[in-house]
């Protein structure tokens, strides 16, 4: 936790932080126009938030565009230096007569100190996470300064490391709450980025604060549906509270409490008769139910908002059989057949995806016919857009925490950090009727029992019974009592896969990430007879298509072995899987844009 939170934020307002109220009447944005500059520089130069420093750096032309060509390795400079934002802000008296007055921050990215008229009000460290400090006695009538220091992301990364009692498996980005795929990976580039990528606000409210909104399901059959409405508050006085919630134009509750000072629940049921159900694509309609809610705090109005609601049955059957332990999902009784893909972000550099994209692709995943996304662990948790998207289309969503083929620290500011992160994440996107699944993490497991890393990197016993006591305590205590206890219709396994795809258990156990093809070199018909329980992950690559490509080349650039190709593929060994196995079902193509277009052949 951070030292500069208020009291009464320090449990509530952080961990709960309600994405659908309506106090945004109560909002002033300050997204938009800013300015930054280089840490230990001058020059300021114009920016936008939400945004990430290589955005701002490119609109100011001061760097090339890091997609193109061979220009990433020109960039990884942006890394290795610290950042700074300013605005200028005006905020009227008028204001002053709430209680309080919050700055919010969606997202920072990652490492910042926060300063308002010179006064350090808030230290952060994760991107996943959104930050709250009440900064009412720091504000000026007027003019004020809201200045953010991004300090080096990769030499910051190097001191927390260096201070670790052991290397661990992942390199020193384990010890950063950022988004793993920002650093490299065997599909994307090494993207270093910092910034203000979620939008930044101020908030004021008087003697009530309505947290968080949730309906919990609580009972569904064909005749009717019981929910359970349940609103937390945190109130600065002994006052009395009603809640009145509709649906299209009814009232179905209404409910009272007398609450005290501090932190209060109120709870009301809800019956519907004859509910209709959400379905995953293919199987049915996807109905939402828009409930529409007032609160009422001495018998004045003082928040008002809305929240969609599927009701459906959901279950993950892992049974032992004949075969070894199942592993699939019925949804409303029915067994669900998956079809579906893992997901990773959509640009490194994230606040550049418009909403625009995200429809464009939930509906390309809906035409399809794939019921499921896999959000991977290496990426993030996700807009609220892509979520509302997949309810609306009946896209089942398997959810990882944001944890990837590494080992990460022990300690209590660690462990802390990324509880406070794992419940907000929680309460957020519980509301959605798509997410089937909460999964601790990507191929740790697996990498820890299979990979050699204990040898690689030297460990003792003794450094081997403390990494894998930090590991269990994160993926088999933090993770699941916190979705136990903020989301209990939904059920968790701690990694994915949890026997590798080099072991026979591996096609009969759980779920499979098999990679006999591509990475093994296996032929295509491996897979008529390697059959897992669930293939949560395989794949193939290919080029893109060549109007992609003819983006990021030039003329000269349009063969196999080029550099700028070979800047461009990742995989240490992909052009030369791709040309192994297709020299094995075509003729050599006679020229690049054949070669490309038969990679894709090759990949269906």
């Amino acid at each position: 936790m951070n030292r500069y939170y208020a009291p009464f934020i320090l449990i509530w307002i952080v961990l709960l932080a309600n994405a659908v109220s309506a106090q945004e009447i109560n909002t002033l944005s300050l997204d938009g126009n800013w300015k930054f500059r280089r840490a230990g520089t001058r020059e300021w130069m114009p920016a936008k938030v939400p945004g990430v420093v290589h955005l701002d750096l490119m609109r100011n032309k001061a760097i090339p565009d890091p997609y193109m060509a061979d220009n990433e390795s020109k960039v990884q400079w942006i890394g290795e230096v610290g950042w700074e934002y300013m605005k200028t802000f005006q905020y009227g008296a008028d204001n002053f007569e709430s209680r309080h007055i919050e700055l919010v921050c969606k997202g920072l990215d990652t490492y910042a100190n926060v300063y308002l008229n010179d006064s350090l009000i808030l230290v952060s460290d994760n991107m996943f996470r959104e930050w709250y400090v009440d900064i009412k006695r720091y504000l000026h009538i007027g003019a004020n300064v809201l200045r953010i220091q991004f300090p080096a992301v990769n030499p910051e990364n190097k001191s927390r490391y260096g201070q670790l009692p052991a290397k661990l498996p992942g390199d020193e980005k384990v010890v950063c709450r950022k988004a793993a795929y920002h650093f490299g990976w065997d599909w994307g580039p090494t993207l270093v980025t910092s910034g203000i990528w979620r939008p930044v606000s101020i908030r004021k409210w008087g003697a009530l604060n309505v947290i968080n909104v949730h309906f919990i399901q609580k009972e569904l059959s064909d005749t009717l549906a019981k929910l359970s409405a349940q609103f937390t508050m945190y109130a600065e006085l002994d006052n009395p509270c009603e809640v009145r919630i509709y649906l299209d134009t009814a009232e179905v509750m209404r409910q009272s409490i007398v609450l005290a000072r501090g932190a209060n629940i109120l709870r009301g049921d809800i019956i519907l008769k004859n509910p209709e159900r959400w379905w995953p694509n293919g199987m049915g309609s996807q109905k939402l139910y828009d409930f529409r809610y007032e609160v009422y705090f001495d018998n004045k109005i003082v928040d008002r908002g809305h929240q969609k609601v599927g009701l459906r049955n959901l279950e993950l059957v892992q049974a032992k059989d004949s075969a070894g332990r199942s592993f699939y999902f019925k949804v409303n009784g029915m067994p669900v057949f998956i079809k579906g893909a893992n997901y990773v972000p959509q640009d490194n550099f994230l606040p550049r995806v418009k909403d625009s994209a995200y429809r464009a692709l939930i509906s390309d995943v809906k035409e399809a016919n794939m019921n499921m996304l896999r959000v991977w662990g290496g990426g993030i948790y996700e807009n609220d857009l892509f979520y509302d998207l997949c309810d609306e289309n009946g896209i089942l969503v398997w959810q990882d925490f944001m944890f990837a083929c590494a080992m990460y620290p022990g300690g209590k500011k660690f462990l802390d950090n990324l509880r406070d992160e794992a419940i907000q994440n929680i309460v957020r996107l519980r509301r959605h009727p798509s997410i089937a699944l909460w999964c601790g993490n990507n191929e740790i497991d697996e990498g820890w029992k299979n990979w050699g890393w204990q040898k690689q990197l030297g460990y003792s016993e003794e450094d081997s019974a403390r990494i894998y006591k930090d590991y269990k305590m994160i993926f088999n205590v933090i993770l699941p009592n916190n979705v136990h206890g903020f989301d209990t219709l939904r059920p968790y396994i701690p990694s994915s896969p949890l026997v590798g795809w080099g072991r026979p258990e591996s096609m009969t156990n759980g779920d499979s990430h098999y990679w006999g093809v591509w990475w093994g070199k296996e032929p295509f018909s491996t897979y008529e007879r390697k059959v897992g329980r669930f293939m949560s992950e395989y794949g193939f690559q290919s080029f893109p298509d060549l109007s992609t490509i003819n983006r990021f080349t030039g003329a000269t650039d349009r063969v196999a072995g080029s550099p700028v190709m070979k800047a461009h593929q990742k995989h240490p060994a992909g052009f030369e899987t791709i040309d192994e196995y297709l020299l094995r079902d075509y003729k050599k193509p006679k020229d690049f844009e054949s070669y490309a277009y038969v990679s894709q052949l090759l990949q269906a």
